[in-house]
């Protein structure tokens, strides 16, 4: 038996283990989401958070760049409707508010067990990417700062993390921090059975995950 734990309480749990996350809070109604979005600031992101619905931009339920309050309560309501529409039994526990991330990079980090193995981390280009080129590199967990850089250099995609065509360079250290930081988190928690950092933004000063998600073996394992 598995518990598949929301973003939002994913992001609380990243956020614990020192991972700079997006600031991200949960809103029930239409109306914190719009108080919220007005308090972080605009523009904003919004996406439903259901325990049921894993894919939520293919589910209707991820709206980007929200700029008034006239756009959030929009936003809310078709996120809703969308939920409602294709997932009739899903729990739905509200809507996520959350700054928009900055411009950089999409990267992934995640991990997965093994069964053999035990808990294995990847990394590689995050977004569509992962699905579509399936550029990754994988290291048994725990992994030192050596196997975490060696993990970022031999993905293909590494001239982009560089810098190209004026660019400036991605912070390197900062996504070797997150990397030895998710290998920590696993080796202290055997009961995740799946990790996704997706994407972690990799920018000229800092890596910042805008999205997670944590599948555990048995619920109240880890302290929320």
């Amino acid at each position: 038996m598995t518990l598949v734990l929301t973003e939002f309480e994913s992001k609380k749990l990243i956020g614990k283990a020192g991972i700079e996350v997006v600031e991200t809070r949960l809103a029930r109604t239409c109306g914190e989401a719009v108080t919220i979005s007005k308090e972080i600031g605009f523009p904003v992101a919004m996406k439903i958070n259901s325990p049921d619905i894993i894919h939520k931009s293919d589910s209707g339920g991820v709206k980007l760049g929200l700029n008034d309050p006239d756009g959030v309560e929009r936003a809310y309501r078709e996120i809703m409707g969308a939920a409602a529409s294709r997932h009739p039994r899903a729990e739905i526990q509200g809507v996520t508010v959350q700054k928009m991330a900055p411009p950089g990079i999409e990267t992934i980090i995640g991990v997965s067990r093994d069964p053999l193995f035990g808990h294995v981390i990847m990394f590689g280009l995050g977004g569509v990417f992962v699905e579509v080129l399936k550029d990754v590199a994988f290291r048994v967990v725990p992994v030192t700062g050596k196997d975490a850089r060696e993990m970022i250099e031999e993905i293909k995609g590494y001239p982009l993390l560089q810098g190209y065509r004026g660019r400036d360079p991605v912070n390197i250290a900062a996504v070797e921090n997150i990397i030895l930081k998710i290998s920590d988190f696993a080796e202290k928690n055997p009961e995740v059975v799946e990790l996704d950092l997706n994407p972690v933004f990799a920018c000229a000063d800092r890596a910042v995950a805008a999205d997670a998600r944590i599948i555990l073996a048995a619920k109240n394992h880890v302290n929320l």
